[in-house]
């Protein structure tokens, strides 16, 4: 089972020991190249547009890494629902640091390097006071972190702790059966295995009421929305995105409980990577739950490779 941060779609438990408290503050050495420079000016945005015109070069210079953003900017930010928190960071002009915020949803940390991190927590401790956490490259998001808690006095715990995955050479596996494209009379079986991904990826019925809206939306954005069926019947299912940045992200990846280690959810990943592929994707990338052994072995063996490790950490409040 593969899960997808770019929708967060629930917090799980395990909080932060005090000493993995103490080794994440340790853990935050600037260093010479890195000290937060002095005289950073903080940018924020309200119109979306104008936020895209400015970032948009910065984040698809590196559609990989910025994953999260890229797809937010491209899908998510212009809906009249969401209320975006939207800042740029600058020293002596430049442009040095991105941050990005779709309430109820974590910051986005992938474009705030550690020398930006004082400056954001500044800013966000006024702008967005409850902020409930961060996400992103692991390294970035435990300076982040460890800032908020030091200005805040804010508690922290880990969410989940993931791992980016960039396909090198796809190997489909032997697996009997074969893709299809899902459709219209496909919504009802795929909003009720969305739902039971939900619930067991994440412990709870969070957001399960979304399942088929957010399955209609897909489909209408001419995702890769994949079956694998075998005799027939469907057994396994795996959705790409529409390629923004040459970047497509898999995921969710989803066997009902019965069906599983037969193959199918390898079958169904590499079927949706070839749809990616075709759609024009340069990077065809999925995440992992670091807690989950087997979707990180069966995924490498498909031609997947590490890219970095992530984490969603929550502030938690204070003592």
């Amino acid at each position: 089972m593969n899960w997808d941060l770019s929708m967060h779609e629930a917090w799980t438990a395990g909080w932060y020991r005090t000493a993995e408290r103490s080794r994440l503050a340790k853990s935050v050495d600037y260093g010479p190249e890195t000290e937060p420079p002095w005289g950073m000016d903080v940018q924020t945005y309200e119109d979306p547009a104008e936020f895209r015109a400015a970032v948009g070069d910065f984040y698809l210079a590196d559609p990989v890494r910025h994953t999260l953003a890229v797809t937010v900017l491209d899908r998510y930010l212009d809906d009249p629902s969401i209320d975006p928190v939207m800042f740029t960071v600058h020293h002596q002009g430049a442009l040095c640091g991105v941050g990005l915020r779709t309430p109820p949803w974590p910051l986005i940390v992938s474009g705030l390097p550690p020398s930006t991190a004082r400056a954001a927590v500044e800013l966000l401790a006024d702008l967005d006071p409850d902020l409930p956490g961060v996400n992103g490259p692991r390294e970035l998001a435990e300076v982040f972190a460890v800032e908020w808690a030091a200005l805040t006095g804010a508690g922290l715990r880990e969410v989940m702790a993931g791992r980016l995955y960039a396909l090198g050479e796809l190997r489909p596996p032997a697996v009997s059966g074969a893709e299809r494209v899902a459709i219209e009379a496909d919504v009802e079986l795929l909003t009720r295995w969305r739902s039971e991904f939900t619930s067991e990826a994440l412990g709870h019925e969070h957001v399960v009421r979304h399942a088929e809206e957010i399955l209609r939306g897909a489909l209408r954005r001419g995702e890769g929305v994949v079956l694998w069926e075998d005799a027939g019947e469907p057994v396994a299912w795996a959705t790409a995105s529409v390629p923004t940045g040459a970047m497509s992200r898999i995921g969710p990846v989803f066997t009902p409980p019965d069906l599983r280690n037969r193959g199918y959810g390898s079958a169904v990943t590499a079927a949706a990577a070839r749809w990616a592929g075709a759609a024009g994707a340069e990077h065809v990338l999925l995440f992992t739950d670091l807690a989950n052994p087997t979707s990180n072995s069966i995924y490498q063996k498909i031609g997947f490779r590490p890219v970095f490790d992530t984490t969603e950490i929550e502030f938690t409040a204070p003592a």
